[in-house]
């Protein structure tokens, strides 16, 4: 093959290739993360000490700094492999109003709130603390913002609430870029799977807020609030 065969040859794979590495960033490391943090939030069931020692304390300063950096490049990635794609799609659900397409759309709204929600979540609740005030998030904090403010309670509900759809349809769009579905039949088989893992990706999220909300009565409400 000549050398601009080749080059041909690459730049007709590039746009799959991106889409590729863009849907694996998504899945295999950002999931994992977050599967990982909403078993972890679990932990506020057990009190306040077992929330702190499972959420916020790591074995070492160079463990935090590798679990930020595996989560927030990857995060970064995607995010504008996400926003290209955004940006290059235009919705035809009126005129198609189907099933698959309907998903496609909420799908990128949700990845929008997602994205909102992620940005304050990791500023507020991990950066900030740790920058501003010397240590990580204290259990009572949060437990009290929960309890306490509504916006906080509503944001996180419907953050997660995003979170556990984007993730969870996410699933499908990666299988079928790595060609793990190669028919709508496979893919339609999978649709039962993709539901089960997002009401299982929400019952964690939302019993995690569950837990910081009841546990949030126990602390008396700021005076700002």
């Amino acid at each position: 093959m000549s050398t601009q065969a080749t080059a041909e040859a690459i730049t007709d794979r590039t746009p799959l290739l991106k889409s590729r590495l863009g849907s694996f960033l998504a899945v295999v490391p950002l999931s994992i993360w977050v599967i990982n943090h909403l078993w972890d939030n679990l932990s506020a069931f057990n009190g306040a000490a077992a929330w702190q020692t499972s959420v916020t304390q790591y074995a070492n300063p160079f463990a935090q700094a590798f679990t930020f950096l595996i989560v927030m490049l990857p995060l970064l990635i995607h995010t504008a492999w996400g926003l290209v794609r955004m940006f290059s799609f235009k919705p035809n659900n009126l005129a198609y109003s189907n099933y698959g397409n309907l998903k496609y759309l909420v799908q990128r709204v949700a990845g929008l709130g997602v994205l909102a929600f992620l940005g304050a979540h990791i500023w507020l609740a991990f950066l900030h603390p740790r920058l501003m005030e010397g240590g990580p998030e204290p259990f009572a904090d949060i437990a009290r913002e929960m309890h306490h403010h509504g916006p906080t309670l509503m944001v996180y509900l419907l953050g997660t609430l995003g979170t556990a759809y984007h993730l969870a349809n996410g699933l499908q769009t990666f299988a079928m870029g790595w060609g793990i579905f190669a028919s709508d039949r496979s893919m339609r088989r999978f649709e039962p799977v993709s539901i089960l893992i997002f009401l299982v990706l929400l019952a964690m999220a939302w019993g995690s807020i569950y837990a910081l909300y009841t546990a949030g009565a126990a602390f008396p409400p700021e005076l700002d609030h």
